[in-house]
């Protein structure tokens, strides 16, 4: 080998800061087989997510309760834990451009992977509600707007305001991600819990913010929070009509959420607030000078704090 090669080969790569920016951006991980398949993961269970939500809850509109609106969240906690515990072990779960956003602002997944995923949830949502549109009866299709992120239609006076639709999806999802979110990234407390505990808690947050829409307001043409841009943008590319309506909505207000969620996260506390071995609450503090000792059995810490205190008087 001669010198100039030996140079040219044995001295590393002319630019590291160009290799670290494409490490951190995740390029190697286009040409792995893996992430394809992770990708198609996420596509087949977003698909199949938005078939069985829609219809699930679209038969609960329809059904003959006076009051359907326990029924819906309860659906949304069964079927997205389902979902949840079968697709977190292969591809993460996303099944939605918010958390796949949240995990990216996180360091969890890089951005390569990140956009992989939400053109996946995309593709995944148009095949869902495609499927579903032409097994569905045209009645319920026209009349439920086959299920999508709909904040009322032309003629729908008593139909919800854009910037209260607006206010209620940061609302609702910057909720899920304070609860699931906080406690699926905690390594400590998700291995302590094991994976059905944190899908329960991601699977209830999201039914409790389904619930707190669809009961706050009760105005007609309103389907509730969407928690899922990709869910809203397969419905009005299936269905279109009104859903195009305030479709900006669903996807603003899940973005501004994840923003202000990381903003927040990034402060939260690492190390719980634990009361320790040695440490007195506020009520015993003011009493610690008329501490009796039982059958004059004196210990270390109790004889260092009595002296403690007689020093100090």
């Amino acid at each position: 080998m001669s010198v100039q090669t030996c140079e040219r080969n044995c001295m590393g790569p002319k630019n590291p800061s160009r290799g670290k920016f494409q490490a951190s951006i995740g390029v190697h991980e286009i040409f792995s087989p893996e992430i394809w398949k992770a990708a198609l993961t996420e596509l087949v269970a977003t698909a199949s997510l938005m078939f069985t939500l829609s219809t699930t809850i679209i038969a609960c509109l329809d059904s003959h309760e006076v009051d359907p609106k326990l029924s819906v969240p309860f659906a949304v906690f069964i079927i997205v834990f389902l979902f949840l515990i079968v697709t977190v072990p292969l591809s993460g779960g996303h099944m939605s451009p918010v958390f796949t956003l949240i995990a990216t602002l996180k360091g969890v997944t890089t951005l390569s992977r990140a956009l992989l995923y939400i053109l996946a949830q995309c593709i995944g949502s148009i095949i869902g509600f495609y499927i579903l549109k032409c097994v569905m009866d045209p009645r319920l299709v026209n009349t439920y707007s086959l299920g999508g992120c709909a904040i009322g239609g032309k003629g729908l006076n008593s139909s919800i305001n854009q910037y209260e639709a607006l206010l209620l999806e940061f609302s609702c999802t910057f909720l899920v991600l304070f609860l699931g979110v906080t406690l699926a990234f905690d390594k400590k407390r998700s291995k302590n819990l094991g994976l059905p505990m944190v899908c329960l808690v991601i699977a209830g947050a999201m039914a409790l913010a389904v619930f707190m829409s669809i009961t706050v307001t009760g105005r007609a043409g309103y389907a509730g929070v969407g928690l899922n841009p990709a869910r809203c943008l397969g419905a009005a590319l299936v269905h279109g009509g009104s859903l195009w309506d305030g479709l900006w909505i669903f996807w603003a207000g899940p973005i501004l959420a994840c923003l202000i969620y990381y903003s927040v996260s990034i402060n939260l506390p690492k190390d719980s607030l634990v009361l320790m071995d040695g440490e007195n609450d506020g009520l015993k503090l003011p009493l610690g000078s008329s501490v009796t000792i039982p059958n004059g059995d004196i210990s270390k810490e109790t004889f260092y704090s009595a002296s403690h205190v007689s020093q100090n008087t």
